[in-house]
């Protein structure tokens, strides 16, 4: 593969002196999923790269090398902006061809970016994190940064603002914690910010405060951690060195990820891999004996267990009309006797609500709307706005079952299916759709139960 002289030449026609310009092997200047250019497999597509670095002027740490330079990690350079040239497919000889369609694929640091026009590297002291920096400096007592030297506390400061950022993020997607998937990285980002909030002594719920939103959320897992992390540092510290990660977490709930960060703290060992054998032995006894549950969490195919499954498609959509478009479904149990949905929203439901949900449901069942499964590309499905579980992987087609026509449905999902062939279905009899019980899942998550009588 020859050197990429062509973005040499455009960066000189644009007026960038030679001294400003660096060369570099593929180690450095090539992108591909594989890596370098020897490591691809064929049919793998890739190209160089030319990245834009800033120079902070301060010191070299020889521990990166003897000498300084753009790619250098020492901190001096920081990297603010790359192209990348999608330019070249591997064949199966090992040669390359260029691709009929290039493109460039250009990522920048909006963050970075503003540390450069302030000449400062530390992307924590731009103004997106003053307002929370400064609560934490408040309720901490404690200075993130005096000048001309850090502090202790940078570390733990960072983290939270981090941290609490991210989290933000993910409840504006809906997601809320819990002990599985996307919602355990939530639940994780958020103890280990309050792990380091109690390191600055903020003893009482802060992160809400922080974030500058979804207070409620924050406040009610931090409350519930902070006693899981006041037991659990107790008989923690009883262990001495002899530290039992899964005691710790299988007793007080305590996360494994968190014993093991406190023990390379304290400069002791825990046996991440045997943690892990015993966790795998321990969640399959959990498991023993469980019910085999079909796709879409129905027990059986029964009729009236299908006839739960549409009502379902109606109930989160009959959630979502009156408490918000932030309501998704976070889990689901469908018998014959009775469905189960758990759904994302901080506040218990008033009976005004309750019974303006069962309203919905039940006009929609009167109004005789047919069920229709449709098979499309996946893309489509997501431009329609069909309701899909958030972060999950899908085939490039997917089925969707919309209640009533696809271009005037009141309900869209992707889904496996079965369900009834129209909604006067669930009304044969007589029969209305109530909800029997509304009440707390978890932190941030509602459960519904209702029938069809």
């Amino acid at each position: 593969m020859k050197a990429d002289a062509e973005s040499v030449e455009i960066w000189k026609n644009i007026g960038i002196a030679d001294d400003h310009m660096f060369t570099y092997g593929a180690k450095k200047n090539w992108w591909s999923r594989a890596g370098v250019p020897a490591k691809m497999p064929a049919g793998e597509i890739g190209g160089p790269d030319s990245e834009v670095f800033y120079d902070f002027g301060t010191s070299h740490d020889e521990k990166f090398g003897k000498e300084c330079h753009p790619n250098c990690d020492c901190g001096r350079f920081i990297e603010i902006g790359n192209s990348v040239f999608m330019q070249y497919i591997k064949q199966a000889d090992g040669s390359f061809k260029e691709l009929p369609k290039q493109n460039v694929d250009f990522g920048g640091g909006l963050e970075r970016l503003v540390a450069a026009t302030l000449d400062n590297p530390d992307i924590f002291l731009i103004d997106v994190f003053d307002a929370a920096r400064a609560v934490l400096e408040k309720r901490s007592n404690k200075a993130y940064f005096h000048v001309g030297r850090t502090t202790s506390n940078m570390k733990s400061f960072r983290i939270i603002l981090d941290h609490t950022r991210a989290a933000s993020v993910m409840f504006d997607a809906g997601l809320r914690p819990s002990n599985t998937e996307q919602g355990y990285i939530l639940r994780r980002l958020i103890r280990r910010s309050i792990r380091e909030a109690d390191k600055l002594d903020i003893k009482e719920a802060v992160l809400g405060e922080v974030a500058g939103r979804h207070e409620d959320a924050f406040r009610t897992e931090e409350a519930q951690f902070r006693k899981t992390l006041a037991h659990g540092m107790r008989e923690l510290d009883k262990m001495g060195g002899n530290i039992d990660a899964f005691m710790l977490f299988t007793t007080y709930g305590f996360p494994i990820e968190l014993t093991a960060e406190i023990a390379k703290e304290r400069g002791l060992p825990v046996d991440l891999e045997n943690v892990q054998k015993k966790m795998v032995e321990h969640q399959a006894l959990s498991r023993a004996g469980a019910a085999t549950k079909f796709a879409g969490g129905l027990a059986d195919h029964a009729e009236q267990t299908i006839k739960y499954h549409t009502a379902h498609h109606l109930l989160l959509k009959a959630l979502q009309t009156v408490l918000g478009k932030d309501v998704h479904q976070r889990g689901s149990n469908i018998t014959s006797e009775r469905l189960r949905i758990d759904f994302s929203y901080g506040h218990k439901m008033t009976d005004e609500q309750k019974k303006e949900v069962e309203r919905i449901v039940n006009e929609k069942i009167s109004e005789k709307l047919p069920v229709i499964r449709t098979d499309m590309k996946k893309e489509e499905a997501e431009k329609l706005g069909a309701e899909h579980e958030f972060g999950a992987t899908y085939p490039d087609t997917v089925s969707v079952y919309s209640v009533g026509p696809l271009n005037d449905a009141f309900s869209i999902e992707f889904c496996g299916g079965p369900h009834v062939a129209n909604t006067a279905d669930l009304g044969a009899g007589g029969k209305v759709f109530k909800i029997l019980k509304e009440e707390a899942s978890s932190a941030g998550v509602r459960r519904i139960k209702a029938v069809l009588e």
